[in-house]
């Protein structure tokens, strides 16, 4: 199976690399001091009991409430299997999405229904991927009484709106956090769900099926680090930072031409006026994402990058128009 994914590929780390959407300020210097001080030579505490506390503080749940995760892609292939092993037929997936959830559907035999009401797991994300925005069936899935999981990877890097759920909805569904994505360290790999209300014993089976150790210690300092003061402060001010940025990559971007489409969050998807010779960017040092695994061909999925990456696409783009012309 193939999975496509931004970021690194053969070719190595893109200079300018718009194709994750990791936040462009970091990385977090505090989360990134805490991974580097991490003790390697031994194991961390199997059962986590210190970061399971700081994440249950930070969210304001008991700590039986929390899930480790070894990532956001692992915790979905885990609870996918769950409710396959529970007798889960059918998955209601988002029109435009995050692959890995169908592919763990696929594996499992899950079949994809089209009303979350026949459906025994359900799949949310907001700001949504790859459009930045609310889910419309949000409501719908909620009240659906599917098990529902809500993918949370992009909120710390909302940049304006709210969530379209209401507060207790929250209690309703499975949280899914991956702060990595926010602090700017995604080689650093470790994630955790907060759980509905009274599913201790959801929580117990999902911790079963997880392997010994699902983060190490790499892993565990950058959450512990997350849900720190210094880095929420951090985590703020770089909001406000590419907030701007932001604004002047659709202003550049609108000049050549794109059609961008909306979105609250670090990133958004466009429409380019030609066809881009990826091949070409690449050995520019420039990487995008193409959308056709959300659902969306003929778009490109950007993340907010610096005004000097932003100046880097321009010039590459011009230099792909004057060649086409």
């Amino acid at each position: 199976m193939t999975r496509e994914h931004g970021g690194a590929d053969a070719l190595g780390v893109p200079q300018w690399d718009f194709s994750t959407n990791a936040n462009a300020c970091g990385p977090c210097p505090s989360a990134l001091l805490a991974v580097q001080q991490a003790d390697a030579r031994h194991y961390p505490d199997p059962a986590y009991k210190v970061l399971r506390e700081s994440l249950a503080a930070f969210h304001a749940v008991h700590p039986a409430r929390i899930v480790l995760a070894a990532s956001a892609s692992e915790f979905v292939a885990r609870i996918t299997a769950w409710v396959a092993r529970e007798g889960g037929q059918r998955v209601w997936l988002p029109e435009l999405a995050y692959g890995d959830y169908a592919s763990a559907a696929a594996c499992w035999g899950l079949e994809r229904a089209n009303d979350p009401a026949q459906a025994q797991l359900a799949w949310l994300c907001e700001p949504s991927s790859p459009l930045g925005g609310a889910e419309p069936f949000a409501p719908q899935v909620i009240s659906s009484g599917a098990v529902t999981v809500l993918d949370l990877a992009y909120e710390p890097l909302r940049l304006q709106g709210s969530s379209s759920l209401p507060r207790h909805a929250f209690d309703r569904v499975w949280q899914v956090w991956t702060p990595n994505k926010a602090l700017g360290l995604t080689g650093v790999r470790g994630a955790y769900a907060v759980s509905p209300v009274h599913a201790r014993a959801e929580v117990s089976a999902l911790d079963r099926l997880a392997p010994s150790w699902p983060l190490g210690v790499h892993a565990v300092a950058l959450l512990q680090a997350w849900v720190s003061p210094a880095a929420q402060d951090w985590l703020a001010q770089s909001r406000e930072r590419l907030s701007v940025w932001k604004a002047r990559q659709l202003e550049t971007l609108s000049s050549l031409g794109w059609r961008c489409l909306p979105s609250e969050a670090n990133y958004f998807c466009g429409q380019a006026p030609h066809p881009i010779d990826v091949a070409a960017l690449r050995a520019h040092g420039i990487k995008l994402r193409d959308a056709r695994s959300f659902g969306l061909p003929g778009h490109w999925r950007l993340s907010v990058q610096s005004p000097e990456a932003q100046d880097a696409l321009r010039l590459a783009l011009l230099m792909q128009r004057e060649t086409a012309a």
